[in-house]
């Protein structure tokens, strides 16, 4: 399955950028990945609406999950025969009501109001700690 996650905005910090690229080239073994930044709000609705879903909206109103819940999340597309799985990270005043509608699952990764760059990075280590809990990998510690 295709995880593909698209942002507002570029990383401007060399060192969450090599963050970023860490995780998404441990991810290779399990999943291809990519990350689309977008340039503005309008280019990832864009892009939402020629990618296939399901379509996860990080959102501070969004479901809170453990991040076994979160395996199961993706396990669950994957075994539904999802080719991928769309992952939106907004801009700095999130999402509108309408976009919240649209989506196929709203996720918050904390209670906590995070930066959209530390946003991403986080995303990117809960997919490939999700990746290695669904693989029997010994990555995450309960």
């Amino acid at each position: 399955m295709r995880l593909r996650v698209v942002a507002v905005g570029k990383l401007k910090d060399a060192a969450l950028e090599g963050l970023c690229d860490r995780y998404i080239r441990r991810l290779r073994p399990f999943h291809r990945t990519e990350v689309i930044e977008a340039r503005s709000h309008a280019a990832l609705r864009e892009a939402w609406s020629r990618a296939p879903g399901p379509h996860v909206l990080l959102d501070e109103r969004g479901e809170q999950l453990s991040s076994r819940d979160f395996a199961a999340v993706l396990g669950d597309a994957q075994g539904r025969g999802h080719a991928q799985v769309s992952l939106y990270i907004g801009a700095a005043e999130g999402f509108s009501d309408a976009d919240r509608q649209a989506a196929d699952r709203l996720l918050a990764l904390s209670r906590l109001t995070l930066p959209h760059r530390l946003a991403r990075l986080m995303l990117l280590e809960q997919l490939y700690r999700a990746a290695t809990i669904l693989a029997g990998h010994p990555y995450h510690n309960d």
